[in-house]
């Protein structure tokens, strides 16, 4: 299993407050992006994971803005498993600029699984082993 490299995006104009910075409502979804791009490279992306019949709402999230990113700067976005229960799972989040590669912003987010039928949480080693040996594994690269 390989260590995701990170999630690159390049702000859209539209994502700009009217001095050309990214307006702060705009990191939590860029986080939501780099998760689903980690989910992709882990061969199970958000939509394998629901046909299994599992949701993984978010519970809690934060942002913690270091410097501003303008228009036109593109950035890497690396998101981490900080923990890993096997009912919850818990990201960390680090946004660098791809050319001066300074840590612009970082960030958590915090889920739980859920069946999807009844809503109501479940332990993903019992429901779903193939994707909790998954993120077991996964969170241990991302201890290293």
């Amino acid at each position: 299993m390989e260590k995701f490299t990170g999630y690159v995006r390049e702000p859209f104009y539209y994502e700009t407050d009217q001095m050309g910075i990214i307006h702060h409502s705009n990191y939590i979804r860029w986080f939501e992006e780099a998760r689903v791009a980690l989910l992709d490279h882990l061969g199970f992306p958000y939509k394998k994971i629901e046909e299994t019949g599992i949701i993984i709402p978010v519970l809690d999230v934060s942002c913690q803005y270091k410097e501003m990113i303008r228009y036109g700067e593109k950035v890497l976005i690396q998101p981490t498993i900080a923990k890993y229960t096997g009912t919850r799972l818990d990201f960390d989040y680090q946004i660098y600029g791809s050319e001066d590669q300074r840590l612009k912003t970082t960030g958590s987010s915090k889920h739980c699984f859920l069946q999807a039928d009844n809503q109501r949480l479940v332990k993903l080693g019992r429901v779903a082993p193939s994707i909790d040996q998954l993120f077991q594994a996964y969170a241990e690269l991302d201890k290293k």
